[in-house]
Protein backbone atom coordinates (compact mmCIF):
# COMPACT_ATOMS: atom_id res chain seq x y z
CA UNK A 1 0.00 0.00 0.00
CA UNK A 2 1.40 3.40 -0.98
CA UNK A 3 0.44 6.50 0.90
CA UNK A 4 -1.82 9.04 -0.28
CA UNK A 5 0.97 11.38 -2.21
CA UNK A 6 4.60 10.05 -3.67
CA UNK A 7 5.22 12.86 -1.02
CA UNK A 8 5.04 11.58 2.28
CA UNK A 9 6.96 10.96 5.34
CA UNK A 10 7.24 8.90 8.38
CA UNK A 11 8.63 10.77 11.11
CA UNK A 12 9.79 8.78 14.63
CA UNK A 13 11.10 10.62 18.08
CA UNK A 14 9.98 10.27 21.52
CA UNK A 15 9.05 13.49 22.01
CA UNK A 16 5.53 14.45 20.58
CA UNK A 17 6.92 18.05 20.42
CA UNK A 18 9.54 17.50 18.24
CA UNK A 19 7.05 15.60 15.81
CA UNK A 20 4.74 18.39 15.89
CA UNK A 21 7.35 20.38 14.76
CA UNK A 22 8.98 18.50 12.52
CA UNK A 23 5.00 17.52 10.95
CA UNK A 24 4.74 21.74 10.40
CA UNK A 25 8.17 21.86 8.80
CA UNK A 26 7.61 18.74 6.38
CA UNK A 27 4.35 20.45 5.33
CA UNK A 28 6.07 23.49 4.57
CA UNK A 29 8.26 21.81 1.83
CA UNK A 30 4.61 20.06 0.86
CA UNK A 31 5.46 16.70 2.18
CA UNK A 32 2.63 14.98 3.77
CA UNK A 33 3.51 13.05 6.98
CA UNK A 34 1.32 9.43 6.78
CA UNK A 35 2.74 8.57 10.35
CA UNK A 36 4.36 10.12 13.06
CA UNK A 37 4.99 8.13 16.41
CA UNK A 38 7.30 7.55 19.46
CA UNK A 39 7.95 4.31 19.03
CA UNK A 40 10.35 2.56 16.37
CA UNK A 41 8.36 -0.72 16.21
CA UNK A 42 4.97 1.40 14.99
CA UNK A 43 7.56 3.11 12.46
CA UNK A 44 8.69 -0.47 11.14
CA UNK A 45 5.43 -1.37 10.55
CA UNK A 46 3.85 2.36 9.23
CA UNK A 47 7.15 1.90 6.42
CA UNK A 48 6.20 -1.65 6.15
CA UNK A 49 2.28 -0.48 4.97
CA UNK A 50 2.29 3.24 3.61
CA UNK A 51 5.47 2.88 2.20
CA UNK A 52 6.86 6.21 2.63
CA UNK A 53 9.39 8.49 0.52
CA UNK A 54 11.26 9.86 3.83
CA UNK A 55 11.97 8.45 7.25
CA UNK A 56 13.02 10.59 9.10
CA UNK A 57 13.99 8.93 12.58
CA UNK A 58 15.96 10.56 15.95
CA UNK A 59 18.54 8.74 16.47
CA UNK A 60 17.96 8.63 20.74
CA UNK A 61 14.78 6.78 19.45
CA UNK A 62 16.20 4.36 17.51
CA UNK A 63 18.59 3.31 20.35
CA UNK A 64 15.88 2.75 22.80
CA UNK A 65 14.45 0.19 19.95
CA UNK A 66 14.56 -3.76 20.26
CA UNK A 67 17.66 -3.11 17.67
CA UNK A 68 19.08 -0.28 18.44
CA UNK A 69 20.20 1.96 15.38
CA UNK A 70 19.83 -1.42 13.46
CA UNK A 71 16.40 -0.31 13.38
CA UNK A 72 16.88 1.93 10.46
CA UNK A 73 18.81 -0.99 8.47
CA UNK A 74 15.77 -2.70 8.99
CA UNK A 75 13.60 0.13 7.90
CA UNK A 76 15.79 0.34 4.70
CA UNK A 77 15.28 -3.42 4.08
CA UNK A 78 11.38 -3.02 3.98
CA UNK A 79 11.69 -0.55 1.96
CA UNK A 80 14.73 0.24 0.15
CA UNK A 81 13.31 3.42 -1.65
CA UNK A 82 12.99 4.89 0.84
CA UNK A 83 15.08 8.18 1.87
CA UNK A 84 16.47 7.64 6.07
CA UNK A 85 17.39 11.27 7.72
CA UNK A 86 18.66 11.32 10.85
CA UNK A 87 18.34 13.48 13.37
CA UNK A 88 20.24 13.92 17.20
CA UNK A 89 20.97 16.01 19.74
CA UNK A 90 24.95 15.98 19.09
CA UNK A 91 27.42 15.51 16.44
CA UNK A 92 29.26 12.59 18.08
CA UNK A 93 31.47 11.05 15.23
CA UNK A 94 30.60 7.45 16.29
CA UNK A 95 26.50 8.16 16.52
CA UNK A 96 27.39 9.85 13.03
CA UNK A 97 29.33 7.01 11.23
CA UNK A 98 26.63 4.50 13.33
CA UNK A 99 23.92 6.34 11.56
CA UNK A 100 25.60 5.92 8.25
CA UNK A 101 26.54 2.34 8.34
CA UNK A 102 22.86 1.84 8.95
CA UNK A 103 22.12 3.35 6.10
CA UNK A 104 21.09 6.85 6.58
CA UNK A 105 21.19 9.21 4.13
CA UNK A 106 21.42 12.67 5.84
CA UNK A 107 22.52 13.25 9.19
CA UNK A 108 21.27 16.20 11.06
CA UNK A 109 21.96 18.10 14.69
CA UNK A 110 18.90 18.96 16.38
CA UNK A 111 20.68 22.59 16.55
CA UNK A 112 20.70 23.21 13.04
CA UNK A 113 18.20 25.92 11.22
CA UNK A 114 14.98 24.45 9.86
CA UNK A 115 15.90 25.61 6.31
CA UNK A 116 19.09 23.04 6.60
CA UNK A 117 16.62 19.91 7.25
CA UNK A 118 14.39 21.33 4.77
CA UNK A 119 16.66 21.57 2.18
CA UNK A 120 18.04 17.49 2.94
CA UNK A 121 14.35 16.75 2.39
CA UNK A 122 13.64 18.10 -0.77
CA UNK A 123 17.08 15.79 -2.11
CA UNK A 124 14.84 12.95 -1.32
CA UNK A 125 12.67 13.77 -4.04
CA UNK A 126 14.72 16.15 -6.67
CA UNK A 127 18.63 16.62 -6.10
CA UNK A 128 19.54 20.01 -6.86
CA UNK A 129 22.85 20.43 -4.95
CA UNK A 130 26.08 18.95 -5.26
CA UNK A 131 29.33 19.13 -3.48
CA UNK A 132 32.48 18.87 -4.22
CA UNK A 133 34.28 15.12 -4.89
CA UNK A 134 30.18 13.90 -5.52
CA UNK A 135 30.28 15.03 -8.87
CA UNK A 136 33.58 12.64 -9.52
CA UNK A 137 31.89 10.17 -8.53
CA UNK A 138 28.40 10.52 -10.54
CA UNK A 139 30.58 10.33 -13.32
CA UNK A 140 32.08 7.03 -12.49
CA UNK A 141 29.22 4.70 -11.65
CA UNK A 142 30.82 2.06 -10.86
CA UNK A 143 32.69 3.54 -7.84
CA UNK A 144 29.78 5.30 -6.88
CA UNK A 145 27.69 1.72 -6.53
CA UNK A 146 30.44 0.03 -4.58
CA UNK A 147 30.43 3.30 -1.94
CA UNK A 148 27.20 3.15 -1.36
CA UNK A 149 26.71 -0.40 -0.98
CA UNK A 150 29.91 -0.16 1.49
CA UNK A 151 28.03 2.20 3.15
CA UNK A 152 25.24 -0.22 4.14
CA UNK A 153 26.96 -3.03 4.77
CA UNK A 154 27.26 -3.31 9.17
CA UNK A 155 30.21 -3.12 11.01
CA UNK A 156 30.16 -6.88 11.83
CA UNK A 157 29.19 -7.60 7.72
CA UNK A 158 32.66 -5.59 7.30
CA UNK A 159 34.44 -7.84 9.40
CA UNK A 160 33.47 -10.81 8.04
CA UNK A 161 33.90 -9.62 4.61
CA UNK A 162 37.53 -8.88 5.60
CA UNK A 163 38.13 -12.06 6.83
CA UNK A 164 36.41 -13.87 4.12
CA UNK A 165 38.61 -11.99 1.96
CA UNK A 166 41.65 -13.26 4.04
CA UNK A 167 40.95 -16.53 3.04
CA UNK A 168 39.33 -17.95 6.11
CA UNK A 169 36.17 -20.65 5.73
CA UNK A 170 32.96 -20.49 7.66
CA UNK A 171 34.05 -22.89 10.48
CA UNK A 172 37.11 -20.85 11.14
CA UNK A 173 34.85 -17.57 10.98
CA UNK A 174 32.74 -18.99 13.39
CA UNK A 175 35.25 -19.98 16.13
CA UNK A 176 36.90 -16.49 15.61
CA UNK A 177 33.56 -14.50 16.17
CA UNK A 178 32.21 -16.43 18.62
CA UNK A 179 28.93 -17.40 16.95
CA UNK A 180 27.30 -20.41 14.51
CA UNK A 181 28.14 -21.50 11.65
CA UNK A 182 24.86 -20.65 10.43
CA UNK A 183 24.98 -16.97 11.57
CA UNK A 184 27.87 -16.86 9.39
CA UNK A 185 26.12 -18.04 6.54
CA UNK A 186 23.21 -15.74 7.64
CA UNK A 187 26.03 -12.65 7.35
CA UNK A 188 27.37 -13.77 4.49
CA UNK A 189 23.96 -14.02 2.44
CA UNK A 190 22.90 -10.40 4.00
CA UNK A 191 26.28 -9.06 2.61
CA UNK A 192 26.04 -11.23 -1.15
CA UNK A 193 22.80 -9.75 -1.42
CA UNK A 194 24.25 -5.93 -0.70
CA UNK A 195 27.28 -6.25 -3.23
CA UNK A 196 25.45 -7.95 -5.83
CA UNK A 197 27.68 -11.04 -6.06
CA UNK A 198 27.31 -14.51 -6.13
CA UNK A 199 30.18 -16.08 -3.69
CA UNK A 200 32.74 -15.33 -0.99
CA UNK A 201 35.46 -15.13 -4.26
CA UNK A 202 33.35 -12.24 -5.94
CA UNK A 203 32.47 -10.55 -2.58
CA UNK A 204 36.42 -10.91 -1.84
CA UNK A 205 37.38 -9.12 -5.33
CA UNK A 206 34.79 -6.64 -4.51
CA UNK A 207 36.49 -5.89 -0.92
CA UNK A 208 39.81 -5.55 -2.71
CA UNK A 209 38.82 -2.96 -5.33
CA UNK A 210 36.89 -0.87 -3.09
CA UNK A 211 40.02 -0.93 -0.26
CA UNK A 212 38.11 -2.41 2.62
CA UNK A 213 41.18 -4.29 3.25
CA UNK A 214 44.20 -3.28 5.02
CA UNK A 215 46.74 -4.82 2.78
CA UNK A 216 45.62 -6.03 -0.28
CA UNK A 217 45.61 -9.73 -0.67
CA UNK A 218 45.25 -12.43 -2.78
CA UNK A 219 41.93 -14.22 -1.41
CA UNK A 220 42.14 -18.15 -1.41
CA UNK A 221 39.06 -19.96 -2.51
CA UNK A 222 37.25 -21.31 0.36
CA UNK A 223 34.57 -23.48 1.10
CA UNK A 224 31.06 -21.85 0.72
Amino acid sequence: MRGTSERTAVILDRHPLWLDALERLLDRVGVTVVGKTTSATAALEAIDELRPRVFIAEYDALEESEDGIGTLRRAIEVDSNVHAIVVAGSDDPEEVDAAFAAGASVYCVKTAEPDDLASAVRQAFQSSIYYAGVRKRAIAPAALSGSLAARHLTKREIEILRLVAEGHSNSQLAKMLWVTEQTVKFHLSNIYRKLDVGNRTEASRWAQLHGLLPVVTEARTAAA
